[in-house]
């Protein structure tokens, strides 16, 4: 049995971690934590939960001695902010923990990324070279060496997954950039409250238009340039993502279809759509992606949808893990 910990259980990405890992058959729930300042210290994960009543009832703990906090535990999750997970996912390294990072400090190995789209000195070069982005369907090889995994953010999972195929086939005119408009639910900016994000303040709006941290994630890891904007809509969860491509000279549809077979045909979180594209009520509470696409003469639009807090990030993150420790990939997700 794993002994797995979970720093930052509080948030809701926290909640859906520790709602899958309390279901694992290999994992034993060690403990749940929060920060020292936060509210939420000393409640059971319950109180806040009230779904998870008799099912998960751990005490939220304060994270007060990172060395003691690691003692005994094999694999930690962090679901914190970044410069928490900067600092503190060393010392859980160093005292022998697999890490699963969901926040963005180890994503991309430059450490003048950091500088310009969070807003803080990097100072852990080392890890961060060691660190593998856990893009679970591209990554699995590397995930299975790996100490530190650096989960990709939920706009970069549902963008990568519906383009790296046919980019790795070279079927795009990339010279022509991927337009991706995406549309996120207010879950994705986290538990706290803020006028931002308030439910009756949310309508329907672009946001971090060309300066949002998620876009050089993407156009580092797909490889090419890309038009990025993300949206706030007035819903809770879930990303739907409409990207717009245009196809080299000659290519089919059925070479695009071929393309997405051959990457996905054994991927068991991916689901593909033969007719039509995805509803986000597809995959809202599931850990699965669905890709579908409609293509007329060169111009490809591509639709990709996934639970934001699911397959972007806490379903992709126990992925991942259960790719690290030869687990069946899907093992507590379904």
């Amino acid at each position: 049995m794993l002994k797995t910990l979970v720093v930052g259980a509080s948030g809701y990405t926290g909640a859906e971690l520790a709602a899958y890992l309390q279901r694992h058959p290999y994992v034993h729930l060690s403990g749940l934590m929060v920060s020292s300042q936060s509210l939420d210290e000393g409640k059971r994960f319950s109180e806040l939960y009230p779904q998870y009543k008799g099912l998960v009832d751990l005490p939220l703990q304060p994270m007060t001695d990172v060395p003691k906090a690691a003692n005994g535990i094999d694999v930690v999750f962090l679901a914190t902010d970044h410069k928490v997970s900067h600092d503190i996912a060393p010392i859980f390294l160093e005292s022998g923990c697999i890490v699963f990072d969901l926040s963005g400090a180890y994503r991309v190995q430059n450490t003048q990324f950091y500088e310009k789209y969070y807003g803080f000195e990097h100072k852990n070069s080392e890890w961060l070279e060691q660190a593998v982005y856990g893009l679970a369907e591209w990554q699995a090889e590397k995930i299975k060496q790996a100490r530190l995994i650096a989960v990709p953010g939920c706009y970069p999972t549902v963008s990568q997954l519906s383009l790296k195929p046919l980019l790795e086939q070279n079927l795009l005119d990339t010279e022509h950039w991927p337009v991706i408009n995406a549309v996120s639910g207010v879950s994705g900016a986290g538990r706290k409250a803020s006028i931002t994000n308030s439910f009756c303040e949310v309508s329907l709006q672009p946001y971090g238009v060309f300066n949002h941290r998620h876009h050089p994630e993407i156009v580092t890891h797909l490889g090419t340039d890309v038009i990025f904007t993300p949206h706030l809509g007035n819903f809770a969860r879930g990303i739907l993502a409409t990207i717009t491509c245009k196809l080299k000279s000659g290519v089919t549809e059925e070479q695009i279809k071929a393309a997405y077979q051959q990457a996905y045909h054994d991927k068991p979180l991916i689901r593909l759509y033969d007719k039509g594209v995805p509803a986000l009520k597809a995959v809202v509470g599931l850990p699965f992606c669905d890709i579908g696409f409609v293509v007329q003469g060169q111009h490809l639009v591509i639709v990709g949808a996934e639970d934001n807090l699911l397959k972007g990030a806490a379903a992709q993150a126990v992925q991942c893990m259960n790719i690290r420790f030869g687990y069946e990939e899907t093992q507590a997700l379904l």
